[in-house]
This record gives C-alpha cells, sequence and structure tokens, in this order.
C-alpha cells in the first residue's frame, strides 16, 4: 500500500462506500452531502476520515460514525479505520454535491 496508485484505488473505494451511509433525517448519502471533509489513506492501508454532521445536536451522530468505521473497515484492503467527528468549518448546503441538490430539490 506504499504506492500512491494503490492509495488512490483505496481512497476511491472508500468515498464508494461512504456513499451508502446516509443521514436518517436526509435521503442522501454523507459523502454527497458534503459531510466527508478528508480521506487520509496511510500506508499499509490505514484509514483516517473528517467528517461533521450537519447539526451538532444530531441525535444519530453515533450511529452515523460508527457505521462509517464500520463500513469502511470492511474494505478489504483497510486495516484500520479511524473517524473523526469535527465542527469546524461548520457544514453548509454549499458543500453538497449537484447531485445532492438536486434529489433535495434545492437548485
Amino acid at each position: 500500500m506504499d504506492d500512491a496508485t494503490e492509495r488512490e484505488s483505496l481512497r476511491e473505494k472508500v468515498v464508494e462506500t461512504l456513499r451508502t451511509v446516509k443521514d436518517p433525517e436526509i435521503p442522501v448519502n454523507i459523502y454527497d452531502l458534503g459531510l466527508v471533509y478528508d480521506i487520509d489513506v496511510q500506508p499499509f492501508g490505514v484509514v483516517g476520515i473528517r467528517m461533521t454532521l450537519t447539526a451538532p445536536a444530531c441525535p444519530m451522530a453515533d450511529v452515523i460514525v460508527a457505521e462509517v468505521q464500520d463500513k469502511t473497515n470492511a474494505i478489504p484492503e483497510v486495516s484500520g479505520a479511524y473517524v473523526e467527528l469535527v465542527w469546524d468549518p461548520p457544514w453548509s448546503k454549499s458543500r453538497m454535491s449537484e447531485d445532492a441538490r438536486l434529489e433535495l430539490n434545492l437548485d
């Protein structure tokens, strides 16, 4: 996993996996919502994910973070995943992908 090409390939698998995680209150995946700030694929398949939620008081925070970690750890090339929940910068609708805006009729 020392090769940059292998790490980029794993990063793409992580993104694909994160697109299967949805915020229960919003019918769009967390990646296209713009909740994922950074995916750091390190040597030996260690993956760090920095993410936020739409609101600090989200009652599903623990469930969403656990799902992100569990699904990322389930990728065969991942030797370990950790998730850091951050609030700075705060999430805003401007972080959403065009697909997410269209799905929510926000354009």
